[in-house]
């Protein structure tokens, strides 16, 4: 890892003349198919392009490069993404390695199996080269670290690239791979998605098979996917797991390849629920999208949020009760030599803060499992809702360090991720794409969401706007 003291301030990208090239993960599974590159070859240009950014980044955790190159060697079922490199998030169990869930708390051991979910994603035909970086637990909207390096924004790296699929994102913007997983709790999909202006879905919870933490939760808020640079790889994505797993009670996916020719009923939504103003840069590009989709033919009309207030209160108490689930069974859940004296400030913070108001958590309990209803209700009149990803522009890092206590970093985190935890609570499908940039050369992204089981309607609009407004280029001259 980088000292922590490190600081450097440009844009930085592995793309280069090798057999990756610019290739999006359908176009690099279709030339592996024809035989046209051999999967060992795309392996071997991956991790050379991992070793040549990856201490600028610091967004791998483990690298499995050997593993890597024998897998590519011995590829034998292809799948949809045969041999594409990529990388697992590091709170997913993926055999001969540990999981450590972004903490120093804890000696992890070599899971002696993938996880459910894993085998699921592995099913797709993937060089996995290791495990990507997130913050501890995923708690953070930002991969930093009290202690450790931060991981860093290939756009500019002095800002944040999210979290908690933070290592995932920047290795994909960077051009490392074309797609990594990722999974999503609070926005842990689409926020570092929109830090690193890269396409993020967090599908309609249950769409995919669960690893184990998120089948063990009291309401599962987890759903699993990945980052990517073009729609089509999300969009062949889904329906190759659907190949895999198609859960009965929702409706199927298919094969989205573009466009829909309906015209859509869209919500605009441009602040959020907690009564935090969105700020002007982030507002305008939301606006120049609705703009976008009336172009396109779509019905755009403001829309208010009926959600009840409490929301806010009840979705941070479950984040507190998560921590202290941690701090309290961390030794017979996570490790023998666990120390919660081990974890960061934040983590510490939270866990205390849900002690302080533990009677109030089977309430805030019951009223986090109706809000799928209020959703349901709020959003059948629409097709689709359009809003922002963040509620600001992206902080330079060391805004969301979690070094700075839990009073300080909720404070800021309170007013910047305010637009994704709904679809957590509801379960509900959203996606953030990257539709226009900041004063500082950063991304701005917009989400979209939609009623459970929407997943074909997000990707169809989804193609549509990068097909109006392509997506920008990491490698393209400044």
């Amino acid at each position: 890892m980088l000292d922590k003291n490190t600081t450097v301030t440009q844009r930085i990208h592995a793309f280069t003349n090798d057999a990756l090239g610019e290739h999006d993960a359908t176009a690099l599974a279709e030339l592996i198919h024809k035989g046209e590159l051999s999967a060992s070859e795309v392996a071997d240009a991956a991790i050379e392009r991992a070793q040549s950014i990856g201490a600028k980044l610091n967004a791998i955790e483990i690298a499995a490069y050997d593993a890597a190159r024998s897998v590519a060697r011995g590829l034998s079922k292809p799948g949809s993404f045969g041999g594409v490199p990529t990388f697992i998030k590091d709170n997913a169990d993926l055999m001969g390695n540990p999981t450590r869930n972004g903490s120093r708390s804890y000696t992890p051991h070599a899971a002696k199996e993938n996880g459910i979910y894993t085998a699921q994603f592995l099913s797709q035909g993937f060089t996995v080269l290791g495990k990507s970086q997130m913050p501890e637990f995923g708690f953070n909207a930002s991969t930093e670290f009290e202690h450790d390096a931060p991981t860093r924004n290939p756009w500019n790296t002095e800002y944040s690239a999210g979290g908690s699929s933070g290592g995932s994102a920047a290795m994909v913007a960077a051009g490392v791979v074309p797609i990594a997983h990722a999974n999503d709790g609070g926005g842990s999909i689409r926020v570092p998605a929109a830090c690193c202006g890269v396409v993020g879905l967090k599908p309609t919870r249950n769409r995919h098979l669960n690893n184990g933490m998120a089948s063990s939760l009291p309401i599962n808020i987890i759903s699993e996917g990945v980052v990517t640079r073009s729609v089509r790889d999300t969009a062949r994505f889904m329906h190759g797991m659907e190949s895999v797993y198609q859960n009965p009670k929702l409706k199927p996916i298919g094969l989205v390849e573009g466009p829909a020719k309906k015209k859509l009923r869209i919500g605009l939504v441009l602040d959020s629920i907690t009564g935090n103003a969105t700020d002007s840069e982030t507002r305008k590009v939301v606006e120049d999208t609705a703009r976008v989709l009336e172009h396109c033919g779509h019905n755009v009309e403001p829309l208010n949020l009926d959600i009840p207030q409490t929301f806010v209160a009840d979705f941070m108490l479950y984040w507190k009760m998560l921590a202290f689930m941690i701090e309290t069974f961390g030794k017979f859940i996570l490790a023998r030599d666990f120390s919660a004296e081990k974890l960061d400030p934040f983590s510490r913070g939270l866990a205390a803060e849900f002690k302080k108001h533990l009677l109030s958590a089977p309430l805030a309990l019951y009223r986090l499992q109706r809000s799928a209803d209020v959703y349901a209700t709020m959003i059948r009149p629409y097709d689709a809702v359009l809003s922002p990803v963040l509620g600001h522009t992206i902080p330079k890092l060391g805004y969301l360090n979690p070094a700075q206590g839990y009073e300080a970093l909720m404070d800021k985190l309170t007013k910047y991720i305010i637009f994704t935890p709904l679809n957590n609570a509801t379960g509900s499908p959203a996606i953030a794409l990257p539709q226009g940039v900041d004063s500082n050369g950063l991304p701005i992204a917009v989400q979209l969401q939609a009623a459970q089981g929407e997943e074909r309607t997000l990707l169809s609009l989804a193609y549509e706007l990068e097909a109006e407004r392509p997506f920008r280029k990491i490698n393209a001259a400044l």
